[in-house]
């Protein structure tokens, strides 16, 4: 079994240089694990710590219920493909995905068609003979993927692969990594800074700030229910969008204000959010949540804002608003339809039942 646990595990550089903070994390056995935020957030420096590349100040890391901490990178029957893809220029595609195997003495023919098979499932037969400056991005990558599905690992710890890949190619290959690991049935790390590969890939993603670990949950829950602040500005694309406010109470209801937006929140929450009448508060609310007035049928007349559109970005099948209240600047998701003149009011609709509210001092979420 190829279970992953990382028990409290923190890296000190030099200069008393904190990377890595007291990080707690269990990874079962043929799960798709994503270390997600942004950089220097010590998710890649935590990959190499499972690899044995980086050793460890503190806590203890077990592969598949055994402690790795002291056992060196070579012993631990897990296979990492790197960023730069660290293919051999001298080498063919062949030697390069065999090297591993002909160090460990694996007799030769099996070498041959542990090549070969993974060459299928990548589709790379036909290059085996190139050397990599013969080679696209996208087949270096496929290559330095198959040198380690030969190995046949416990786990496999991807770092931020496909950052150096262009738009289609990483598209292309998040669908051909996600489906190797659905053939097969292995254990997963996957590093990376963009949480739209997150978000697609993993079957849960661990986010990171600062060397901590601020939430692990599946995709959709991490999405839907951020942790905090941080969490809910990371995730998301465009981000959240944030304002600065108070609860208010009038005539027995609870709105929101923030001088320009005033809007009503939802009876559901109305119990949680008592004791933050008339505090300062933090309001998000995420771009496809909040629609153009002209295009909704009924629209609760507490939940219209009027701001000033300011630009308009069609991409396709949306347009992206940037609007203004005077006081805060947001983005609204729109139908690819919706073409409102610039730099004059208009009236918008916020869904109050997706609202999110984070404490102002701490920035947890509260609802």
């Amino acid at each position: 079994m190829a279970q992953v646990s990382l028990r409290n595990v923190c890296k000190v550089f030099p200069g008393n240089i904190k990377a890595v903070d007291a990080v707690n994390l269990s990874i079962e056995n043929k799960e798709f694990m994503v270390l997600v935020g942004p950089s220097g957030c010590g998710k890649s420096t935590t990959l190499r710590m499972i690899a044995g590349l980086e050793d460890i100040s503190a806590g203890e890391i077990y592969i598949g219920n055994k402690l790795v901490n002291d056992l060196p990178a070579k012993d631990r029957d897990i296979a990492m493909v790197f960023q730069n893809y660290a293919l051999y220029p001298h080498m063919t595609a062949f030697e390069n995905m065999s090297f591993g195997l002909r160090l460990r003495r694996i007799p030769k023919a099996e070498i041959i068609q542990r090549v070969n098979d993974a060459a299928d499932i990548l589709g790379i037969k036909k290059l085996l003979n190139r050397k990599p400056k013969e080679l696209s991005g996208g087949e270096r990558q496929r290559v330095a993927v198959g040198r380690a599905i030969v190995r046949k690992p416990m786990v496999f710890l991807f770092d931020e692969p496909l950052s150096n890949l262009d738009a289609k190619m990483r598209v292309q290959m998040r669908t051909e990594i996600h489906k190797l690991h659905t053939r097969l049935q292995t254990t997963i790390i996957y590093v990376t800074h963009d949480q739209v590969e997150a978000m697609t890939m993993g079957d849960r993603i661990a986010v990171m700030k600062d060397g901590i670990l601020h939430q692990v949950a599946d995709p959709i829950q991490v999405y839907d229910h951020p942790k905090n602040k941080f969490v809910a500005g990371f995730i998301g694309s465009p981000p959240m969008n944030f304002m600065q406010g108070k609860i208010i109470k009038k005539d027995g209801r609870l709105y929101f204000d923030e001088g320009k937006i005033h809007v009503k929140l939802v009876d559901d929450i109305r119990q949680k959010m008592t004791s933050y009448i008339d505090r300062e508060l933090t309001f998000g609310i995420r771009s496809e949540d909040i629609y153009d007035k002209l295009f909704v049928s009924e629209a609760p007349p507490e939940n219209i804002v009027r701001v000033k559109c300011e630009v308009f970005e069609p991409i396709g099948s949306e347009v992206y608003l940037y609007l203004n209240t005077g006081k805060h600047t947001f983005i609204a998701r729109v139908g690819a339809h919706d073409r409102p003149k610039i730099n004059q009011d208009m009236d918008l609709v916020f869904d109050m039942s997706k609202a999110h509210f984070f404490d102002k001092d701490t920035e947890e979420t509260i609802v």
